[in-house]
């Protein structure tokens, strides 16, 4: 298993740095791809709420389109409901439809909307590079603290009902990792972008809101018996498993970076 993670990282991380150079298109075709595996695995989670899986899934990549190209998203945003629920009624029945309309809504819009605040925060200026690593490097680290300290000093559980492995020790671990994160990042590529203080106040809202979106994810892998959202990426579980920590924190990162530089 561990093998297994440090192969795909090995992977994984290179592919990551090179879209974020590259910025444009090849970073939209990864986040993208992201997207779309992300909604396939999160009907997969919620499939004993018979969500449209087809249906939605083509709804949330064209959604990720329109958003990117800015292309009549109101207009898109009513004609996917109106689809959703013109599909529910060819279903035929009636008995567990809110619960499959929600479903199929919530897989087709959160999370390519929520997503795609990455893009944003790629194309802020001249420095949405760095805001990117940043972010990423925030969140691949924070999670490794968290999950080894969590492991050799966790006594409390943080949300026992929700993940059971997860604990207080290994969540202030995670706030403590981005922090030293944070400055590093500063000092070595971001000193003249954002300030001390600015920096403490971007870690910890990632570190806080990261793990919160971690645990968020894992409500519907917890209703629905599941422990993994999937099995794409070996000894790391499904593509949404490794994205969970970025459906709130991408856009609340990038209205907080709009908020506090202007």
């Amino acid at each position: 298993m561990l093998l297994h993670r440090i192969l795909v990282a090995l992977v994984g991380i290179p592919l990551v740095l090179w879209c974020i150079y590259l910025g444009g298109i090849p970073f939209f075709l990864m986040f993208f791809a992201i997207v779309f595996f992300s909604v396939i695995e999160f009907y997969c989670i919620c499939k004993k709420y018979n969500p449209m899986n087809f249906i939605g899934t083509i709804i949330g990549s064209i959604f990720f389109i329109s958003l990117y190209l800015n292309y009549n998203v109101q207009i898109f945003l009513i004609l996917s409901l109106f689809i959703i629920f013109l599909f529910q009624m060819f279903r035929g029945k009636t008995n567990s439809a809110s619960s499959e309309i929600a479903v199929t809504i919530f897989g087709a819009l959160f999370i390519p909307w929520t997503l795609y605040h990455m893009i944003l925060i790629r194309d802020i200026s001249v420095f949405g590079t760095q805001y990117i690593i940043f972010l990423f490097a925030n969140i691949w680290l924070l999670d490794t603290g968290a999950m080894f300290a969590g492991k050799k000093f966790g006594k409390h559980k943080l949300a026992a009902n929700i993940s059971p492995k997860k604990t207080v020790e290994g969540a202030i671990a995670g706030i403590i990792t981005a922090l030293i994160v944070s400055v590093l990042c500063r000092e070595i590529f971001m000193k003249n972008i954002i300030s001390i203080n600015e920096t403490i106040i971007f870690a910890v809202i990632i570190a806080v809101v990261a793990q919160f979106s971690d645990l968020a994810e894992s409500i519907f892998k917890r209703d629905c018996n599941m422990k993994d959202s999937g099995n794409i990426l070996p000894g790391h579980g499904g593509m949404l498993d490794r994205f969970d920590s970025y459906l709130f924190c991408a856009p609340i990162f990038y209205y907080s970076i709009i908020f506090i530089k202007g």
